[in-house]
């Protein structure tokens, strides 16, 4: 047994690891990835030393379009930030691909001024195109023209896309022809530690792009910036950028240049704050791996398998108190898993979890369904409709070996003179006359809310007041008899008129405390009641005369005051060592 539980405990968590991996496979670009933007990014700006100077609208206006400038215009940015060695920015990043010559004499000048600026990082291009077995395959390089590639840092400014959109990932560097490139922020990054005299941290990475998660620090507008134009004309005080990261590009509608960020889903953020978030995340070290699809799919797998193995035994109630705990538990997880640098899917598990839970309702309520129609299918052969439709409809009842203490009422019935009248009838006609006699019992016990619990030959056994409660059950008993009686003669006037015979009931009734419920095995079992109460009314049946209705002094007791009876006297009963003072019931008072 053991080894049979180990392995379907395996298969188990094997099915839902392939489960969880197909789940994180589809859920990490998509809807999953939404889930943890909701959850991760906060708006969080700490480093007040990166700023933003906007080629905005105001720049436009005032300078032309960019394609239009000459060089002579970031030259005369670069030379007024760096013109005082002592209050120069520790670094300046161009997010703007220079790869056309222009006038020779501004190209030279814009050069020059990096040159003697010391610390200018410049941006170009990686033209990808999708190759069989390699999406990032270099087609070419824009980079800027070959002046002012000799005087500053490089680093290419390529932005990752997610599929669904959005912007969660930063490539650190690519490795072309020999040479490992660093991505514009990283190359902005390292430069800024530098100048700290300190040592460049990367962050772990993965993928052909050697790409990494990073947590946004702020949404679009988040971080100091100031228009290009008011730096040109003198109306910043270029001191504001003192030891800062400064970062110069686009910062207006019309130069192409925005994308959808995860922090903030219903707005843009142009290209040049999101060089600005990758910065202070690779500053502050709040960068992010996916966590392995194998490792997560094992630890889904597992939890999946213990929580279905222990689902099918448990109430659904517990199930889903369970499943909420378990989903609890999975979002403190992905927490504390992304503050320590790991990204894992907030979805996939609780997902598994819910169509467990699902699974297991829809089996409990189908199971129910199928417990509802055994007990009916077993009780109406012998229940009235009434009781049937109470049984189908009661949840709490439970069809189990086993019984119960319950005071009863048990009426048994036999057919006099049948047996006579079948020694001289063929079979056919011997089983149409006691089918004809049963149908009549059977609907009086029924008529009147009794349980029929079995037909012995031409004889039947009825109990009242089980399985469920029943109100004057006693009566009721009493009243079954009398129409058995008043019934009885038209169905003997029939089969005297056919075959010349004439047969009735003899009925007794007795009342008492019995043990009721299903009796035999798990394959086989009758619900029936068994007892001196049970004992006691067959033993009266065996005295009662055709006609006769015989009930004891405790049957009389009860209902005396609604029957006409005249009293028979003490008879002795097989078994007994005390007789039974039994009275003729001759009428009912309905």
């Amino acid at each position: 047994m053991k080894n049979e539980g180990r392995k379907t405990f395996l298969g188990t968590a094997a099915v839902f690891f392939v489960s969880a991996l197909i789940l994180y496979r589809s859920a990490a670009g998509f809807w999953d990835a939404g889930i943890l933007d909701r959850m991760h990014q906060r708006p969080s700006v700490t480093n007040k030393k990166i700023y933003i100077i906007a080629i905005d609208d105001r720049t436009l206006e005032r300078y032309g379009s960019v394609s239009s400038w000459s060089r002579e215009i970031p030259a005369g940015l670069v030379e007024i930030l760096t013109e005082d060695p002592e209050k120069k920015p520790a670094v300046i990043g161009f997010d703007v691909i220079y790869s056309e010559r222009g006038d020779e004499e501004g190209d030279l000048r814009f050069a020059r001024a990096c040159r003697e600026a010391g610390n200018v990082v410049a941006a170009f291009s990686f033209s990808f195109k999708a190759m069989p077995g390699d999406p990032f395959h270099v087609d070419h390089v824009i980079a800027p023209y070959k002046e002012l590639r000799d005087q500053v840092s490089l680093g290419y400014a390529n932005t990752t896309v997610d599929p669904d959109g959005y912007v969660r990932q930063a490539m650190a560097w690519m490795d072309y022809e020999g040479e490992r490139y660093l991505s514009l922020s990283s190359r902005i990054y390292r430069s800024y530690e530098e100048s700290r005299g300190r040592e460049a941290r990367f962050p772990s990475v993965y993928g052909r792009n050697n790409r990494f998660y990073f947590s946004y620090s702020g949404k679009p507008g988040s971080y100091n910036t100031v228009s290009m134009a008011d730096v040109l004309d003198g109306t910043v005080d270029p001191v504001l950028f003192r030891d800062a990261i400064v970062l110069v590009g686009a910062y207006a509608a019309g130069m192409q240049d925005s994308y959808t960020p995860a922090i903030s889903h219903n707005s843009q953020m142009y290209g040049v704050e999101i060089h600005a978030n990758i910065i202070e995340a690779l500053l502050e070290g709040r960068t992010q791996l996916p966590l392995s699809p194998v490792i997560y799919g094992l630890g889904a797998g597992l939890v999946c398998a213990l929580f279905f193995l222990g689902s099918r035994k448990g109430k659904i109630g517990i199930t889903l108190i369970s499943l909420a705990a378990a989903a609890v538990v999975d979002v403190v997880l992905v927490r504390v898993m992304y503050r320590r640098g790991i990204l894992m899917p907030a979805a996939p598990l609780p997902v598994l979890l819910a169509i467990i839970s699902l699974g297991r309702i829809i089996q409990g309520y189908a199971g129910e369904i199928l417990r509802r129609r055994r007990v009916v299918s077993v009780f109406k052969q012998y229940v009235a409709p009434q009781v049937v439709d109470k049984i189908s409809r009661d949840a709490d009842f439970q069809l189990v070996l086993g019984g119960e203490n319950r005071h009863i009422a048990v009426l048994f019935v036999d057919i006099r003179g049948f047996t006579t009248m079948s020694e001289n009838l063929r079979p056919e006609e011997v089983v149409e006359i006691l089918n004809e006699y049963l149908d009549l019992t059977t609907r009086s016990i029924f008529d009147n809310g009794g349980t029929l619990d079995k037909f012995v030959g031409d004889a039947a056994m009825a109990v009242f007041n089980a399985p469920f409660e029943l109100d004057d059950y006693i009566f009721r008993a009493v009243s079954t008899a009398w129409d058995m009686k008043e019934k009885a003669e038209a169905v003997s006037g029939r089969v005297e008129e056919r075959f010349g015979n004439k047969v009735s009931f003899g009925v007794g009734i007795h009342c008492g405390e019995a043990v009721v419920g299903n009796i035999g095995c798990e394959f086989r079992m009758d619900y029936t009641a068994i007892g001196d109460t049970v004992n006691t009314a067959a033993r009266l049946e065996n005295h009662a005369a055709g006609g006769q209705i015989l009930i004891s002094d405790s049957v009389y007791e009860a209902i005396k005051d609604r029957i006409q009876a005249c009293p028979i006297g003490q008879i002795p009963l097989k078994g007994k060592s005390n007789g039974v003072f039994v009275y003729q019931v001759d009428g009912v008072k309905k």
